[in-house]
């Protein structure tokens, strides 16, 4: 059953990407290039929804947070490495999939580059556990927890935050 709500849960997110038309060359390079925010506007509204879900789930007894810790290194190299692959490729690794989901053959190319990362990454965790893996790890920190307070505190902020954003960038023409 849960690979059936990972199915569904990724068909509808693939066709609010398609609707969104974050799936376009053209919104991806002008997203790099912040002349068009309508990605990050999408991104935003993503990472609320599913911040109030989860934390939602959470409060009922649904869910527990099972939370991987916070490694700098890894975080920054895989950081550079996915922005370096974003701007020469034009497509994230899900804007990929919905790319090749509307027929454009192309962004094969983006998925093989992909798991060819995957596997190099493989290969060489073995290496990376001695080294990256281990360079500024806090732990498994959140927010609220770091911050000492309720995560309800910080979503409300983040919500406002960004409903202010979003009226800033539509001021702007962004």
């Amino acid at each position: 059953m849960t690979l059936l709500y990972g199915l569904l849960t990724g068909v509808v997110f693939g066709f609010l990407l398609q609707k969104g038309r974050v799936l376009r060359y053209e919104k991806q390079l002008g997203a790099l290039r912040l002349i068009d925010m309508t990605i990050i506007k999408f991104m935003m509204s993503a990472i609320l929804v599913g911040m109030i879900g989860i934390y939602l789930l959470q409060d009922f007894g649904m869910e527990v947070l099972n939370l991987k810790p916070t490694i700098l290194g890894a975080n920054i190299i895989g950081g550079l490495l996915f922005g370096i692959g974003w701007g020469l490729f034009g497509l994230c690794p899900g804007t990929s999939l919905g790319a090749l989901g509307e027929g454009r053959w192309h962004a094969l190319f983006g998925i093989v580059g992909m798991l060819l990362g995957a596997a190099i990454y493989a290969a060489l965790h073995p290496l990376m556990s001695a080294t990256v893996l281990t360079w500024g790890d806090l732990g498994q920190i959140t927010l609220p927890e770091t911050l000492g307070v309720s995560h309800w505190i910080v979503i409300v902020i983040m919500l406002a935050g960004v409903i202010a954003l979003f009226r800033w960038f539509e001021r702007i023409k962004l």
